[in-house]
């Protein structure tokens, strides 16, 4: 097993509130877990769906998830 911290970023769209909601969790996945798959578990009732994959050069994945009104950012990285 892989553990991960997970930083959720949900991003205010609003230009009056440039605020954001964080959150954080620790997970474990199987070793060679797919991290999209797990992010797109999260969002498998949302129609419109984009999600964007960045590989960090310290070693962090960051998913970069835009539904049709939600901007979020997961950032998982590995202990």
């Amino acid at each position: 097993m892989q553990e991960y911290e997970v930083i959720r970023e949900m991003f205010n769209l609003c230009p009056g509130n440039q605020m954001r909601d964080i959150f954080i969790e620790e997970i474990a996945l199987p070793d060679q877990a797919d991290l999209e798959s797990y992010v797109r578990e999260k969002f498998k009732n949302e129609e419109q769906l984009t999600i964007e994959r960045t590989d960090k050069e310290d070693g962090s994945v960051v998913f970069d998830v835009m539904t049709a009104a939600i901007h979020q950012r997961y950032t998982f990285s590995r202990f």
